[in-house]
């Protein structure tokens, strides 16, 4: 007999016979046999004689042409099966009943998301605890080592300002660049049906001077410098540094987080004034070769802009600088001992602090509005 041929269906007495070697390596050809088999023809003898090798995987095959249940009637009427085979069989049987009696899915009841919700705000609720808890020990250390000028870390300092505020000039400059241009074209084309192109120049210069630019130095700042923050106490945490600093009895508010908040002091307003210059630049750049303004009555224009708009605008930087500070440092200190962790609370640091720095962007547009300023 062949070896190729591992079964054969005998109509005369309905019988399905295994024959040769069912092991895995011949698993393909017989699964393609077997679907070649007419399931419509009955089977009612189980002949093993010729079965010379049977494992778990090519049984299952056998199992899943005529069912758990037929195939345990099948195996009391085949005597001829050698009775390492017939274990085989009576484990796979086991196996199929053991997972016919796992219990089913629990189906949640429609309710459940209250009890997601609560679990929702209790957790908020502890973060919040978390971040107050956090904001209060920075503002004790700062009013402790305040006046006591030996222990400000001016290397420290000047290394994230250095960091966070002058190598990012060049993007925010770009940037700024970049959405001025945007305005201004905005402008022109809803202004232009008016006949009020003239008042592009005003909307790109109150744009940037109250809201624009100072957002796009704190968003800027919320994906690069948060996350550099987390990132690299997230760091010192993995490796130890944090557990050697406090052994060593040293304060790590004040050795990492209060450098960084007085690096951002610094650098996000002078960051926010440069991106006013260059959004005030892309916008002049587009008066001038779409708009037919001149550069001298564009600055003209723009001289007439009052100058509290600036203020109103370069005022938030100092409290979008503290907020974006705090959340990622934040962050870095709750990093778990895994380069996995790292990179969780990484992003999370960018994303609250973007969620941050626009709530508080209008509830302080809001504010201005109500003062008439």
């Amino acid at each position: 007999m062949s070896e190729s041929c591992f079964v054969e269906y005998d109509s005369s007495n309905q019988s399905l016979k295994l024959i040769g070697s069912w092991s895995f390596e011949h698993y393909s050809k017989i699964q393609k046999m077997l679907r070649q088999f007419n399931t419509e023809q009955p089977i009612v003898l189980l002949d093993c004689s010729d079965l010379k090798r049977l494992d778990l995987n090519t049984a299952s095959l056998v199992t899943d042409l005529v069912s758990p249940k037929h195939l345990a009637t099948l195996l009391n009427s085949a005597p001829q099966l050698k009775q390492h085979h017939r274990d085989i069989f009576n484990q796979l049987l086991r196996a199929y009943q053991t997972q016919q009696s796992e219990p089913a899915e629990v189906v949640r009841p429609w309710y459940a998301f209250i009890a997601d919700l609560g679990a929702w705000v209790s957790w908020q609720s502890y973060q919040f605890i978390v971040l107050m808890n956090f904001i209060g020990r920075v503002l004790l250390t700062t009013l402790k080592i305040l006046p006591r000028i030996t222990r400000w870390r001016f290397t420290s300092w000047f290394f994230h300002m250095q960091q966070a505020g002058l190598a990012a000039i060049p993007i925010v400059a770009l940037m700024g660049f970049l959405v001025g241009a945007v305005v201004a074209f905005l402008g022109a084309t809803v202004l232009s049906d008016f006949g009020a192109t003239i008042y592009t120049v005003d909307l790109v210069a109150f744009g940037f001077m109250r809201e624009l630019g100072v957002l796009l130095a704190a968003i800027l700042l919320a994906g690069r410098t948060a996350s550099s923050f987390t990132a690299q106490i997230g760091a010192m945490k993995v490796n130890e540094e944090l557990d050697a600093m406090r052994v060593e009895k040293l304060d790590a508010i004040e050795l990492l987080v209060i450098p960084r908040i007085l690096a951002l002091l610094v650098m996000l307003p002078l960051l926010s004034f440069v991106s006013i210059l260059a959004g005030l630049l892309g916008g002049a750049a587009v008066a001038v070769a779409s708009l037919d303004i001149s550069i001298t009555q564009y600055l003209s224009i723009l001289n007439e802009v009052p100058i509290r708009h600036f203020w109103v605008g370069i005022s938030k930087a100092p409290f979008f600088a503290i907020v974006i500070a705090i959340i990622g440092c934040l962050e870095g200190f709750k990093v778990t001992n895994s380069a996995r962790s790292i990179g969780e609370h990484t992003t999370s640091s960018v994303v609250q602090a973007l969620f941050a720095v626009i709530l508080l962007d209008a509830i302080a547009a809001l504010f201005f509005m109500e003062m008439q300023w």
